[in-house]
Formats: structure tokens, sequence, C-alpha cells
């Protein structure tokens, strides 16, 4: 067994080598550290960038279709995000309102209806679908009643189940023509918890409108035809018909 006389250990313990020995250490740990920490948030960009120019698989044929049901895209539904994705992509995110950066990240993937399928509400509805309809609502009923919001977002399911209008949330509110605040600045602001609540009550199946297909607000419309449909129940400022 080796031996150290203590004055030697001592001696050492204040020494520059030893000195120098802890800051090569510290040095070691500060750059693991930072080391980690960069991994842990590449891991994190990963996630949040689903799918991008490269990108392939099941993923990536969702986004075309929906896309190409939107009319935006008109390639093939091959899984393979190119330069034709990439641009049908930005052109979409162009036309609501978010970055136009080609990349169908989370908050692009919601905008689309194409959130995260795995979680679904009641009514069979996913979370996306849950935050499209309040953005609708947020944009289309601000200053509205809690129950004329609750309306609002009625009328756009009422739509989804309807032979009439497209089958999913995301047709029906990107159908061209079908809603004006969708073009407009008030697409840009975020649903707050109130308009998320009323989504889920008219997704629960709460329908304040009473089944209309339409509604309209007869002191800012000059739509000749819509004053025509058979009125329904007039909510606050908004007459929905059918």
């Amino acid at each position: 067994m080796l031996r150290f006389k203590t004055s030697n250990t001592i001696n050492f313990l204040h020494s520059k080598a030893f000195k120098t020995i802890c800051i090569i250490l510290c040095i070691t740990i500060i750059i693991c550290t930072a080391g980690v920490i960069k991994a842990t948030e590449t891991k994190q960009e990963a996630t949040q960038v689903l799918s991008k120019l490269g990108s392939r698989g099941d993923e990536v044929r969702r986004i075309q279709t929906k896309l190409r049901s939107l009319g935006f895209f008109n390639g093939s539904i091959d899984g393979i995000y190119g330069v034709k994705t990439q641009s049908a992509v930005r052109q979409f995110q162009k036309s609501v309102g978010i970055t136009a950066d080609g990349i169908a990240g989370k908050k692009t993937l919601l905008y689309l209806g194409l959130g995260d399928a795995s979680s679904v509400s009641s009514g069979g509805y996913s979370s996306s679908d849950v935050y499209l309809l309040a953005k609708v609502i947020a944009a289309e009923a601000r200053g509205e009643s809690y129950v004329g919001q609750v309306a609002v977002g009625a009328v756009v399911l009422n739509r989804v189940d309807s032979s009439s209008f497209p089958d999913t949330v995301s047709g029906v509110v990107y159908q061209k023509g079908a809603f004006s605040a969708v073009t407009d600045s008030n697409w840009s602001v975020s649903p707050d918890a109130t308009s998320r609540k009323a989504a889920q009550d008219a997704i629960n199946g709460w329908d304040p409108s009473g089944g209309a297909l339409y509604y309209y607000n007869p002191a800012k419309t000059s739509n000749k035809w819509i004053r025509t449909r058979p009125v329904v129940t007039t909510i606050g400022a908004h007459v929905f018909c059918k």
C-alpha cells in the first residue's frame, strides 16, 4: 500500500499543479454541460419541426393530401417533401398569416388541421380541430356573448356534417370565401380560453344556432343572397340561417 506523508499531501493541495488540475476539471464539466444543453435544444427543435424539405413518410403524405384538398398542391401524393410541397406549404402559410418558411412545424400543422391527431376529444375531433375551431370563433365572434360564440362554432360543425360542404373542420374553415376573418387581420389573433371552451362545447354537442349552416351580421353584410336564407335564430349581432 502506498503511503504519503501528511505534509506532502498538504503541500500538493496548495500547489500550482493541483490548482491547474482543478481548473481543467471545471472547464471540462462546463463544456460537457453545454454540450448536453445544446443536444437537448436540438432535440426539442427536431420535435417541433415535423416535416421539411427532404423529409419522407406518412406525415408528408398527410400534408400533401390536405394541401391538395385546400387547393395549394397539385403534385403527386408520394410522401416526399420536395420543392413543390415546400412551395405549397409556403403559399398556405402566407394565406393564413403565419411565418412562410416552407416548414410544416407544429403551428403550421395546427392551422392545417393536422396537429396532434393522437389527442382526440369527444365527438372524434382532434386537438388540432379544436384549435382551428377556436380560431374561427375568436376571429368571427369577438365581442359576442358566450352563447353567440358557441353558435358560430356549431355552424362550422354543422357544415362538416352536411353533404354540401367539406367533411373536415379545416376544409370548411378554408373553403374559399366561407369566412372573411381567415383573410384579414383578425386571423392573427390567438384563441383565448373562452373561445377554446366555446369550441369544445360546440364539439360536445351544444348548438345554440339550431342547426344553422350560415350566419351574418345585418349591419355589415351587403350580400343579398344570404338575406334570402330561412332564419333560425338571432343571437347578438348575428343572424343564423339555413
